[in-house]
C-alpha cells in the first residue's frame, strides 16, 4: 500500500481529491471501486477495502464507479519519488511498453526476469504486469469510445487488445457495461458544441492535474527553450511535434484551472497512450503541489517564492533521447545559444510532418540521423560535436538505453563515464527524462544566482548544504531557484533602461 488503511479511509470520508490516483477505494457490498474523491455517501469502513491500483481493484473483481470515473485522475506521484522497480515498470507500462513488446520487453527493458518482475509487482501494487496493461488498456479504449465515432472494432486494436472478443470482456469486466452503452451515454452529456472527433485521428481530451498548478511557469520554460518547427506558444498554448512508437503526431494544450485541454492528431491511434502518457510528464501534471509547496515553505527564504509560485512543476520530457541531445548542446552556453543550436541540427536534419501545419513542421531529429550527418551540421567547440556525435552513436546502436524505465543512479553514472558529459548534464536529464523530483543542479550558474537573490548560499558547497532541507523535492527548489535568477536579471535590465 502507498497509504496506509486508516489514513485512506480519512481520506475517502473528507474526499480529500489530494490523494486521488494514489489509491482507489473499494466497496464489498456493492462490488464497486471509487477514486477517494467519489461524491457518493461514504461507505462503512468494514465494508471497504484499498488498492493501489485501479488494475488490482479489478483483479479483485470489482468494477469502476459510473459516477466517479475512478481511472480518469492524476497518476500516483509516488512513481518518481519512489523510483523502485514496480515505480519504473508503472512509467513503462503506462508509456505502452507491454502493448508493444510484451512481457519479456518490459523485464528486458528494467534489467529483471520476468518472474522476478511479476513477483514484485504483484507484491506492491496487487496486480502483475499484465494486470496492470490491461486497466491501461481499458481506460484508453474508453477514451476512444468515448471522444471518437471510430468502429469498435478499430478502437479494440488502437488500444491494444488482440481481438474485439478480449475488448468487449474487458470493457464489460471494467466498466460493467457495454461499448455501445459507454458511447451512448458520452453523447448525452456532451454539449451541443462539442462533438465527438470524426474518424481523422484527432483526440480530445481533458488531462486533470493535482491544483494549484503553476502553468505559466512551465510554459514560460518550454518557451524559451522552444525549437522553430517543432515546438511553438503563443497565447497561453503550447504545441510541439512528437515522434511516437507507430508514427508522429501532434499536441496542442492549452491549461485551464482545473485541467490541461489536450487535443491530439495521431497517425496511429495505437499510439494514444503513449502520448497523452508523455504529455503528462511534459507538464508534470502527476505531482502533489501541496506536499512539496508544505517543505519548501518550511524554508524561511523559500517561503514568499513558493507563496509567490505556488503549484510549481518540473518540466518533464516527450522523448528522452531529444532531451539528452539538446542537454549536450547546451553544455556551458546560454539558454538562447543551446536553442539556436538545437533549431540548426532540426532544420538540417529533422524529418519533416506529414501533414503539417505552418507552426508544427518538423520532428526532432533521430538519434541514428544525428550519428550519421551530424559532423555536417554542428557547429561550435571540437569536443563538444565529439560528444554529441559519440552518444548518438551509442543510443542509435542501443548500447546506451535513456528511457523512462531506467533506474536514477544507474543511468547518471552511465551517462558520467561518457567523455564530455559532466555532473550537471547527467542530472539535468535525470530530471527531465526520469522526472527525478529531488535533484539540485547546485553547479548551474543561473540557479546559484537565483540563490543568492533570495539570501540562500551562493557557492555550490553552501548550496548543497542548505538544500538537504528541501529533500525530497528538491528539483521544484531548483525550478523557484531559476524563477528567482529570472526575476533578477529582469529587474536589472529595467533598472538599467530606466
Amino acid at each position: 500500500m502507498l497509504v496506509d488503511s486508516e489514513r485512506a479511509y480519512r481520506a475517502v470520508a473528507s474526499r480529500d481529491a489530494r490523494f486521488d490516483g494514489c489509491f482507489v477505494l473499494a466497496v464489498r457490498t456493492t462490488g464497486i471501486y471509487c477514486r477517494p474523491s467519489c461524491p457518493a455517501m461514504t461507505p462503512k469502513r468494514r465494508n471497504v477495502e484499498f488498492f493501489p491500483t485501479t488494475a488490482a481493484a479489478q483483479s479483485s473483481g470489482y468494477r469502476a464507479c459510473r459516477r466517479c470515473l475512478p481511472d480518469a485522475v492524476p497518476g500516483s506521484p509516488e512513481w518518481d519519488l519512489r523510483a523502485d522497480l514496480a515505480s519504473r515498470a508503472m512509467r513503462l507500462i503506462g508509456d505502452g511498453a507491454v502493448e508493444r513488446e510484451g512481457v519479456p520487453g518490459l523485464a528486458r527493458r528494467l534489467g529483471y526476469s520476468e518472474r522476478h518482475l511479476s513477483r514484485v509487482l504483484t507484491a506492491e501494487l496487487g496486480a502483475g504486469p499484465l494486470a496492470l496493461a490491461r486497466a491501461h488498456r481499458a481506460h484508453a479504449a474508453r477514451t476512444l469510445i468515448e471522444t471518437t465515432t471510430l468502429p469498435f472494432a478499430d478502437i479494440a486494436f488502437a488500444s491494444g487488445f488482440a481481438s474485439v472478443r478480449q475488448f468487449n470482456e474487458t470493457i464489460q469486466t471494467v466498466f460493467a457495461t457495454s461499448p455501445s452503452a459507454l458511447r451512448a451515454g458520452a453523447q448525452k452529456r456532451r454539449r451541443s458544441d462539442a462533438p465527438a472527433e470524426p474518424r481523422t485521428g484527432t483526440i480530445t481530451l481533458r488531462l486533470p492535474f493535482r491544483p494549484p498548478m503553476d502553468a505559466e511557469g512551465v510554459l514560460a520554460f518550454l518557451a524559451a527553450r522552444a525549437i522553430p518547427g517543432v515546438e511553438h506558444v503563443e497565447d497561453g498554448v503550447y504545441a510541439r511535434t512528437i515522434a511516437l512508437p507507430h508514427g508522429s503526431a501532434t499536441v496542442r494544450l492549452e491549461p485551464t484551472p482545473t485541467h490541461v485541454h489536450c487535443r491530439l492528431r495521431l497517425v496511429d491511434l495505437r499510439d494514444l497512450g503513449a502520448a497523452v502518457s508523455r504529455v503528462r510528464r511534459l507538464l508534470d501534471l502527476d505531482a502533489d503541489p501541496l506536499a512539496v509547496d508544505e517543505v519548501l515553505s518550511a524554508d524561511a527564504s523559500l517561503r514568499s517564492v513558493v507563496a509567490a509560485t505556488p503549484g510549481i512543476r518540473v518540466p518533464g520530457a516527450v522523448d528522452a533521447h531529444e532531451v539528452l541531445v539538446r542537454a549536450l548542446l547546451g553544455q556551458q552556453v546560454s539558454v538562447a545559444s543551446a536553442r539556436t543550436s538545437a533549431a540548426a541540427l532540426t532544420r538540417a536534419l529533422g524529418e519533416p510532418l506529414p501533414n503539417g501545419d505552418e507552426q508544427l513542421t518538423t520532428l526532432f531529429p533521430t538519434a541514428q540521423a544525428i550519428a550519421e550527418r551530424g559532423a555536417e551540421v554542428l557547429t561550435g567547440p571540437r569536443k563538444r560535436i565529439d560528444t554529441v556525435l559519440a552518444v548518438c552513436s551509442a543510443l542509435a546502436d542501443g548500447s546506451l538505453q535513456v528511457h523512462v524505465g531506467r533506474d536514477h543512479t544507474e543511468l547518471v553514472a552511465e551517462l558520467q563515464a561518457l567523455p564530455g558529459i559532466g555532473s550537471w548534464t547527467a542530472d539535468y536529464v535525470a530530471m527531465r527524462v526520469l522526472g527525478a523530483p529531488d535533484v539540485l543542479l547546485a553547479s548551474d550558474t543561473a540557479m546559484r544566482k537565483g540563490a543568492g537573490a533570495l539570501g540562500l548560499p551562493s557557492d555550490v558547497d553552501g548550496l548543497r548544504t542548505r538544500a538537504k532541507s528541501w529533500r525530497p523535492w528538491r528539483s521544484y527548489a531548483g525550478m523557484h531557484l531559476w524563477h528567482a535568477a529570472a526575476l533578477a536579471d529582469s529587474h536589472s535590465n529595467t533598472r538599467r533602461t530606466a
